[in-house]
């Protein structure tokens, strides 16, 4: 076991040398420009993905460690399913200026991110859903089995929860979850321990 973590976490080096996009801290601080996409994406399995009518991608590297997590939650009989994922500058760009139109400028700024800085763009971002929510991104996510399945899970697969209750960026959003591998989501779980 010990052989793989450092296998893994070796790929997840190579990776972040290959992008060092990958770590920085996108919401409202650093900007992704308009010609950012993921070194390599593909496309998340149908049946991890809340509307199978739609394709959803993730950042190809990092994909395994997803497809792992989620099969794991479902092995424990945990419903998790994929909301959204990759999303390029112009779709976040599109998203913002509906979110705007709907729920106007002051009240977008607080959940919906400019394009350039949506940590979607990396392609290591998921929105999750649980089927009990009927579909919907909401706080209440953090009441339900999936919520406290991530939250004790996602770190041994790399995992962070990107805006807890109290973040300075937007509001919380328990089911924003960010790859950031395995080392790190472990720091950022147990920094004194690591």
């Amino acid at each position: 076991e010990t052989t793989s973590l450092n296998e893994k976490v070796g790929t997840f080096e190579k990776l972040v040398t290959l992008d060092p996009e990958l770590l920085k801290k996108y919401s409202k601080v650093y900007f992704l420009n308009e010609h950012y996409e993921p070194s390599a994406l593909i496309e998340i399995d149908q049946a991890y993905v809340s509307d199978p009518a739609r394709t959803l991608e993730f950042h190809a590297q990092a994909y395994p460690y997803l497809a792992q997590m989620i099969e794991s939650a479902h092995s424990d009989d945990v419903d998790l399913v994929v909301a959204s994922a990759y999303r390029s500058f112009k779709t976040q760009a599109t998203l913002k200026a509906n979110n705007t139109v709907v729920y106007g400028a002051g009240t977008a700024n607080r959940f919906s991110a400019d394009q350039g800085y949506s940590e979607h763009q990396l392609g290591t971002t998921i929105d999750f859903i649980t089927t009990g929510l009927n579909g919907n991104l909401t706080t209440n996510f953090d009441t339900t089995d999936s919520y406290i399945w991530l939250t004790n899970n996602a770190h041994r697969y790399g995992f962070i929860l990107s805006y807890p209750k109290g973040n300075a960026y937007y509001i919380y959003e328990p089911w924003h979850w960010r790859f950031v591998g395995i080392k790190l989501a472990k720091y950022f779980l147990l920094p004194d321990v690591i």
